[in-house]
């Protein structure tokens, strides 16, 4: 709480105003907590017209608003945990769940499942994504390693940064892409007009995806994808600018009438392998993630349609 004298310089001012001129607030939160009943002037709670008086007594309660970046424990139905040893857990990621707390977002994280669940995390890196050393969309799902060692996180994040990971995935895009094997070499930035969302621009940062078609069908391919390099959204992105746009990805340009008919309300991508030296012994490990219910459910649609 904040207990002040008004000056006689704003007697006469409404509350609000007086608030705004006195703690540097906006005129809506002043608002916002004259309306909460936080507001008291001379003993009486102030409604946003009060006017105040040369030297009246103005006490405010600012509440304690919640971190949007601080991690939140919470036990997640359906993250699986593939491998786990002193160095790193390996875990399969469920859609639906962000890897850390972000602006904006207040659903489930898997930072936050294994702070519930008992796991010991890297204390390397920002407070929220601690021990995180790569990252999987909240609409995608599969494979992922977080760090449990010190050592671990160092040395992963040099070899995610250095492309010596091998990061596999598979993508169900509309169409058959032509040719049906190759390498999309593409920057990615931010769009203009959403920041949101990412598109192949320019100024934007190098982004290496290279594919190969494991099946093509009536209406759409499956893809085995490898990342060079990991940018935010970087195979839906190149997809969509090759106009293969990910299967029920609407974000970017995916055909809706298709995602109803699979039953898709996510895109079709699922990060299926992991590959990469052990920090601990140094020996190359690889770790995998069948398909999701929903997934292997719309890949077997497309399949009968052929």
């Amino acid at each position: 709480m904040r207990v002040v004298p008004v000056p006689d310089g704003l007697a006469g001012e409404r509350v609000d105003a007086a608030m705004a001129r006195m703690f540097g607030f906006s005129r809506s939160r002043c608002a916002e907590l004259i309306a909460q009943g936080l507001v008291v002037l001379d003993g009486e709670t102030a409604a946003k017209s009060t006017r105040v008086g040369g030297g009246s007594l103005l006490e405010v309660t600012i509440p304690e608003e919640a971190d949007p970046l601080a991690v939140r424990p919470e036990v997640v139905e359906g993250v699986g945990i593939i491998h786990d040893d002193d160095d790193i857990v390996v875990v399969d990621k469920p859609v639906g769940v962000a890897v850390h707390p972000s602006p904006g977002w207040t659903g489930p994280t898997l930072v936050g499942h294994l702070r519930a669940a008992g796991f010991t995390i890297a204390t390397s890196g920002a407070s929220e994504r601690q021990g995180i050393v790569q990252r999987l969309d909240v609409g995608t799902s599969g494979v992922m390693v977080v760090c449990k060692s010190e050592h671990a996180y160092s040395v992963l994040k040099h070899a995610f940064r250095d492309r010596e990971v091998d990061k596999t995935y598979h993508a169900l895009v509309q169409g058959h892409p032509d040719p049906l094997e190759g390498t999309v070499d593409a920057p990615i930035g931010r769009h203009r007009g959403a920041d949101w969302r990412f598109t192949v621009r320019e100024d934007g940062k190098p982004s290496i995806t290279h594919y190969a078609t494991l099946e093509a069908h009536r209406f759409a391919s499956l893809l085995e994808v490898h990342l060079e390099t990991g940018r935010t959204h970087q195979i839906r992105v190149h997809m969509s600018a090759l106009r293969h746009p990910c299967v029920g990805d609407l974000t970017y340009g995916a055909d809706p009438t298709l995602a109803a008919r699979v039953g898709l309300e996510r895109q079709w991508l699922h990060a299926v392998r992991l590959g990469f030296t052990h920090p601990g012994d140094g020996q190359w490990v690889t770790y995998e993630s069948p398909y999701p219910a929903d997934l292997a459910r719309a890949l077997d649609v497309v399949r009968g349609s052929a």
